[in-house]
Formats: structure tokens, C-alpha cells, sequence
């Protein structure tokens, strides 16, 4: 049977390997596949501020997985942000085959946890079953439900000043591979809207 695709991009976090990337907010795959053969480690398909829903992002995911870079050995990782740290939203997206998400307003670690149990299977969380979708190549790969958390990346993005005092208990919430801190949300939430360089937001 086929194996799950291995997340290159979440090993390499894991190993302390700095990735270098892009965001990319143009919901359209032709744009996508340019994007993934220009050789980035990495590119965020957003769905946060961006008219793209999950066919649209099915046809973003199809096209990096398409593109081939100059160099054919560095292939680019698709990270997809969700709009909301949503259980329903986060299914759809694994779904359709995204290996890596960035989900944002994750204000605490029961926020943080309940983003970890939407991506496994019961008994270790609530993503509920789908027969033959995308991400377990259509039902190709046989041990997918026992296999996919292994190589999926959960990654939250804290962006309030609350959120910011919770950080070391979201870090210590186990399947949580990284944290993102929001700039721009994170200043508005510390009283200077629009001005990430402050002093107060920087610290």
C-alpha cells in the first residue's frame, strides 16, 4: 500500500531547519503553480482575507502539487490558512489534502487543543471519516487514518495581547508544531492599530 505523503515542511521545522516562503493571497491555481515552481521552501494559500472557500483552494492545492521548480529535488510545501480555527472548516481542508495549517485568534491552550483534536481521528480527536477522499489518495493510501496525523502540521497564530500572555501554555499543548504571532492584529489588539513596528508591539 502507498505510505502518506511525507511533510517535508513540518520536518524541517521539527529539525530546526529555518524555511524560507511566501504568503500568496491571489485565489487562483494558475497564479498557485507559479508561485510553488519559483524554488520557496514554502507557500501560504490564505483563506483568511481572500475571497478563496475550499473548491477554490482544492484547485490551489492541485496546482503546487503540479508545479515543478527549476530545481526538481525542492519541492515547495502548501500551507493553508483556514478563516477560523474551525473543527468543520479543518476537516474540509485535510479533506481536500492539505498536510499544513495555520489557524488563526487562537487565544489559550484549550483553543490550541481543540485545533489538535480537529486533525486526528477518534479516540485522539473529533475529524470525522471520509471515505475516499483526496488526502488518502483516494483510498490508495490503505493505513491513512491510522498514519495522516503523523504527517500533518498544526500551526496557531496568536495576535492579541491576551493571546501573547497564554503563549507558553499553547506551546505546551502536545501535537501544536509552531506558533505564528500576528503583527498587525497584535498591534491593533496593544493599542496601535496599523503600526507593527511600535515599540510596544516589537517587544
Amino acid at each position: 500500500a502507498m505510505p502518506v505523503l511525507p511533510n517535508h515542511f513540518k520536518r524541517a521545522l521539527a529539525a530546526g531547519v529555518p524555511q524560507i516562503g511566501l504568503w500568496s493571497t491571489l485565489p487562483d491555481p494558475y497564479v498557485s503553480e507559479i508561485v510553488a515552481g519559483a524554488g520557496f521552501d514554502w507557500v501560504l494559500l490564505d483563506t483568511e482575507h481572500t475571497p478563496t472557500d475550499v473548491p477554490h483552494m482544492l484547485h490551489q492545492l492541485q496546482a503546487v502539487s503540479a508545479a515543478v521548480p527549476a530545481d526538481a529535488a525542492r519541492r515547495t510545501s502548501a500551507v493553508v490558512r483556514p478563516d477560523w480555527n474551525d473543527t468543520v472548516l479543518i476537516k474540509r481542508y485535510l479533506d481536500i489534502g492539505a498536510q499544513s495549517l495555520l489557524l488563526p485568534f487562537v487565544q489559550d491552550a484549550e483553543q490550541a487543543r481543540s485545533a489538535v483534536r480537529a486533525t486526528r481521528y477518534a479516540p485522539g480527536g473529533v475529524r470525522g471519516m471520509g471515505g475516499s477522499t483526496r488526502a488518502s489518495n483516494f483510498g490508495r493510501i490503505g493505513d491513512y487514518v491510522k498514519s495522516a496525523q503523523d504527517e500533518l502540521c498544526v500551526l496557531v497564530q496568536v495576535e492579541t495581547g491576551e493571546a501573547l500572555d497564554q503563549l507558553d501554555a499553547i506551546l505546551e499543548v502536545e501535537g501544536i508544531d509552531g506558533v505564528f504571532i500576528g503583527p498587525a492584529d497584535l498591534s491593533a489588539s496593544l493599542g496601535h492599530p496599523g503600526d507593527p513596528g511600535h515599540p510596544t508591539v516589537k517587544r
